[in-house]
């Protein structure tokens, strides 16, 4: 079979104000070009696991949703999904469907909605793909494949036993970075988060020469690739993560990850980072404030426990060299209005070199869906096109929606003009050159 694995990639936002804001704010701007130039990881790991005699295929659909016709010319098209681009790869399934191209939906989305999801596709994957795709793909090629695959039905991955996703279908594309997975999943359950509701599983660690090897095969294509490790939490075990440090050394390859705030209580493992090239570490603080922190981390408390380590905890990974981007939630429950300038303090007193900032959003599937639902607060159900982080789709408890809104166009103005950015950032490269000079003079004979 001619098999074509089509992603659905991109920042979503119907906020009219908010795209505007994106059109001109640099720190909206940034981050939403790096996030459009990343491939999919998921979708190049099946064609990894795709058993052989297939030819294979990597296609991305158009920032307005539309499909290359190249699609059309191939007998299965594996489409990735998140709730917010889901009627986009609905839409785009149901035109190939009706010119006779075989569809299978997988992803987040519909892991959690596999009914809805069959109104579009003719095959439905649910959970790791992994697990599923070896076989449906021959069960496929033979006729007789079942519609739904759910990888509870199916032993265990071993994710050290995962092949080298297929980065080579991306040769000669002008991607700015790579994704590469060192860990599945994360130890903490966060109410409002949709991966560990795919995943469902313990917190699990790569090999080390695994994810050295993996750099490698991009390399082979890309002799100096920046690489965004596609974790949800990267350093929860912090020697397991110097070792991977070390291994990072030689290969001199800049790098990008999201970790939570303990990484800066281990100074070891911020230096060698900071060696092995790291250049951005995006933490998710949620708010400057402790109460809204209580309970949103269902297992452990563990956000409302550290939050009075976040202003010397990202001063110390700061003056490493390596850059926070301090990931921000409004309308939580324990927020009111005042939150907008209490972020906006937070940043600049530290300061944060980046800032990111989202509205609390209600996936389908996570606890925070279903407690909203229950308490009549979600405001267009089964709007999923809502869930893009940036609209408001439900009622806050402590504030208006329109003082959400409002706030939201106010503190984005305030933190991403240009005389914000620079205030923000001087500090850390005045750190940084200072630190150059102490070295300089420390080496012996001025060299």
């Amino acid at each position: 079979m001619k098999i074509g694995f089509l992603a659905m990639s991109g920042l979503r936002a119907h906020d009219s104000r908010l795209l505007e804001l994106g059109l001109t704010l640099p720190g909206l701007r940034e981050r939403g070009k790096v996030l459009s130039s990343l491939p999919s990881l998921g979708l190049l790991y099946l064609a990894a696991c795709t058993p052989p005699g297939h030819e294979l295929h990597y296609f991305e659909a158009e920032g307005d949703g539309s499909e290359p016709t190249e699609v059309y010319t191939c007998d299965l098209v594996a489409i990735n999904t998140f709730s917010a681009q889901v009627f986009e790869a609905y839409a785009v399934a149901d035109r190939l469907r009706k010119a006779g191209v075989r569809v299978a939906m997988g992803g987040l989305h519909v892991s959690v909605q596999p009914e809805e999801a069959l109104e579009h596709a003719d095959y439905v994957f649910l959970g790791e793909g992994e697990r599923t795709w070896p076989a449906a793909v021959t069960a496929i090629a033979q006729g007789n494949a079942p519609r739904v695959w759910n990888s509870a039905d199916f032993p265990p991955i071993d994710i050290r036993s995962l092949p080298v996703p297929r980065y080579d279908l991306l040769a000669g594309r002008p991607y700015s970075r790579f994704p590469v997975q060192t860990t599945r999943g994360c130890p903490w359950r966060c109410d409002f988060c949709a991966s560990n509701v795919m995943l469902n599983e313990p917190y699990r660690k790569r090999p080390v020469a695994d994810v050295v090897r993996d750099i490698q095969a991009i390399r082979q294509f890309q002799m100096r690739p920046f690489i965004e490790f596609a974790d949800d939490n990267t350093f929860v075990d912090h020697a397991w993560g110097k070792e991977l440090c070390r291994q990072l050394i030689p290969l001199a390859v800049k790098w990008f990850t999201e970790t939570d705030i303990s990484v800066a209580d281990d100074l070891e493992l911020l230096r060698l980072m900071r060696q092995s090239r790291c250049r951005q570490v995006l933490i998710g603080l949620e708010s400057p404030d402790r109460n809204p922190l209580e309970g949103i981390e269902l297992r452990a408390n563990f956000k409302s426990r550290r939050w009075g380590t976040y202003v010397d905890a990202v001063r110390r990974i700061q003056d490493q060299g390596i850059t926070v981007n301090g990931c921000f939630i409004l309308g939580l429950d324990g927020q009111t209005p005042a939150i907008f300038e209490q972020i906006l303090d937070f940043a600049m007193q530290v300061p944060l070199y980046d800032v990111q900032i989202t509205v609390l959003t209600a996936f389908p599937g996570t606890p925070l869906y279903t407690r909203l639902l229950r308490e009549g607060r979600i405001l267009a159900p089964g709007r999923w096109d809502l869930c893009t982080l940036f609209d408001v789709n439900y009622v806050p408890k402590n504030m208006t929606v329109d003082q959400l809104r409002e706030g939201i166009y106010w503190l984005a103005e305030k933190l991403y003009n240009e005389k914000c950015l620079m205030n923000r950032r001087k500090p850390f490269f005045d750190e940084l050159w200072r630190r150059r000079e102490q070295a300089e003079h420390a080496a012996p004979n001025g060299n």
